[in-house]
């Protein structure tokens, strides 16, 4: 390291400077001329290479006088290289038959780059036929441009093998528009195959995902686009922004939109503001959608009605459903059901079932079911749910569970509910237990309880255990019991009170009965009031009974009656008894009469 920062010091490693590109420059210009003036000299003692050379010189430089004499004299001493540029110099001046005469003789000798062009003039002229075949002979030669057009019109013909067979042989000769192209259609079969549940298709998108890279470094910026869509589905999130970046920057208005929501997940909502900002202005209608939307969240209504409206005028439907979700969260029903009705009629699902369920709440019933049904059949999962509570609403039960069996099918949590319900009222528990379980593992606590109540009515009764067996191991029903009750389901905590209980876990069944019973539960209290009693704090017992007596809880009034009777309070004994025999059961009722005259009598004594 020393020895590098000496040498820098003594001037012997020279840093570049502006100075220096502007002399390389310089002389890059006076070799040029010196070779100009080089083969200008021997074109004039009759060097046909020479002629030829010249002549593609001055073309580039656009000279076409100067050119065109030197290569009509190099053609007409056989040289095809020549032949071809005579072509490409007429065909820039406009005369593209007289070009196409020039460029058969050079790919009639063999040129591979005039065989490429005549092929494009064949095809521009819809001659189809002529055009395969000079493309062909150009491609294969190995001409890459070649290759890449006969990969096109093959394409354009319907023949995917032969485009396909071209179009890898241009990519592999570097073509990025190939390379993007064959990774489009490796991509798209392999995605057909994914919808036709076909598993064995990782080769074709893993070979896709290297056609996407070799463009993209080559500059591409779809192919850019394509790669970090590919990377952030795989979770590999940073990798996925620089390639959003580059395309973004390359100017790709989707990159930069995708690269603002990558970058909102990643916390950095003002960085994605920005991002989201650039693609918008260059007309992408979801950036100004996520823009709207964020502005919405600040509660910068007019701002975002003014991106979703950008949006709408992008051709993204969704504007129009954004602007009615902010009408309608303003109370301005009216506007909200117009931008509903705009953004229904152009087949926004979404906003089918929302104009529904807006016109279903002013009781327009009529008005709203063919919306939902609309929605429906668009694939909302919501508006089939919807639709099955309609038709359950009316009394149709069949119609109601044809939508929510469609519903649930599509894995909506609440729809499976009601399937597996229906399906226990008609005795069917194993389809009954199959959507129940759709539906707990979709974070129903109702089904969670539901599912344990029947895989609980299954269990065998507990064996007699013997002095010194291992300690209880949870069934399966009391694992759903417990997801419920910690998802807050009352009845559910009762229960697991109750099985805590029967543990002797008296702390836990505790703590569950206390919770079901402050959310409101009388089964929680009651149980709760006898769990204290038995461990001594009978007067806290009696505050939990007397609020399960209030909520018509007949056990909680008997035992209050009880308590009263040993105390002496007869008058409040025989109060409670009363309230305990009308509330029942049965035999809380007779045990409560037998009570209450007891106390009758006893305070008429």
């Amino acid at each position: 390291m020393g020895d590098m920062a000496n040498l820098f010091e003594t001037g012997r490693f020279v840093q570049p400077s502006d100075q220096d590109e502007a002399a390389d420059e310089a002389q890059e210009a006076a070799d040029e001329a010196a070779e100009e003036v080089r083969r200008r000299l021997a074109a004039e003692a009759g060097d046909v290479e020479a002629m030829s050379v010249l002549g593609a010189m001055l073309l580039r430089r656009g000279d076409f006088d100067g050119a065109e004499s030197h290569l009509r004299a190099a053609t007409a001493a056989g040289d095809r290289a020549a032949a071809n540029n005579l072509g490409v110099l007429l065909h820039q001046r406009g005369y593209a038959d007289e070009a196409a005469g020039w460029w058969r003789i050079a790919a009639v000798a063999g040129s591979a780059p005039a065989a490429h062009a005549l092929g494009r003039h064949f095809r521009e002229r819809g001659d189809e036929p002529a055009a395969e075949y000079w493309l062909r002979q150009a491609a294969e030669q190995g001409h890459v441009l070649g290759a890449y057009a006969l990969a096109d019109l093959l394409e354009h013909r319907g023949d995917e093998a032969g485009a396909r067979r071209w179009m890898r042989a241009a990519a592999e000769r570097g073509h990025r528009e190939a390379a993007y192209r064959l990774a489009r259609t490796l991509d798209r079969n392999a995605g057909h195959r994914r919808d036709g549940r076909d598993e064995g298709d990782t080769e074709a998108a893993d070979e896709a995902e290297q056609w996407y890279r070799q463009a993209a470094a080559r500059g591409h910026r779809r192919a850019a686009l394509h790669l970090g869509t590919i990377l952030e589905k795989r979770g590999e999130l940073k990798e996925a922004g620089r390639w959003y970046l580059t395309s973004a920057k390359d100017g790709e208005a989707r990159a930069a939109c995708a690269l603002g929501f990558l970058l909102r997940d990643a916390g950095d909502t003002e960085s994605a503001a920005v991002w989201w900002l650039r693609a918008a202005q260059d007309g992408d209608g979801n950036a100004a959608n996520a823009l709207g939307a964020l502005h919405a969240e600040r509660g910068e209504t007019q701002t975002a009605e003014r991106w979703y409206r950008a949006a709408m005028d992008a051709g993204d439907d969704n504007g129009a459903y954004n602007l009615g979700l902010l009408c309608a969260d303003q109370g301005r029903t009216t506007q909200a059901e117009q931008w509903y009705r705009r953004a229904a009629y152009a087949g926004h699902r979404e906003a089918s079932n929302a104009l529904a369920i807006l016109l279903l709440r002013s009781g327009d019933e009529t008005g709203a079911e063919p919306w939902f049904s609309k929605a429906a059949e668009a694939g909302s999962v919501d508006a089939a749910f919807n639709l099955g509570i309609l038709h359950a609403g009316r009394g149709e039960e069949r119609a109601a569970l044809r939508w929510y069996e469609r519903a649930a099918s599509a894995g909506h949590t609440e729809a499976a509910l009601q399937v597996g319900m229906a399906r226990l009222r008609d005795g069917d528990e194993r389809e009954a237990e199959r959507f129940l379980r759709c539906a707990a593992g979709g974070g129903s606590a109702e089904a969670a309880y539901r599912l344990a109540t029947v895989l609980d009515a299954r269990r065998p009764p507990a064996p007699e255990h013997e002095l010194g067996e291992p300690a209880h191991e949870k069934s399966e029903c009391e694992e759903w019991y417990e997801r419920a009750a910690s998802q807050g389901h009352r009845r559910a905590q009762v229960r697991v009170g109750m099985m805590a209980a029967a543990r002797g876990d008296v702390v836990e069944a505790a703590r569950w009965y206390r919770e079901a019973a402050e959310a409101g539960s009388r089964n929680g209290a009651f149980n709760l009031g006898l769990l204290l009693a038995r461990e001594g704090s009978e007067p806290e017992a009696v505050v939990w009974w007397r609020r399960a007596a209030d909520a018509g809880h007949g056990r909680a009034a008997l035992r209050l009656a009880l308590v009263c009777a040993r105390r002496g309070e007869l008058a409040e004994g025989q109060r409670w008894a009363d309230l305990a025999v009308s509330l029942g059961p049965r035999e809380v009722g007779e045990r409560a009469a037998r009570l209450r005259d007891a106390l009758r009598q006893e305070l008429s004594a």
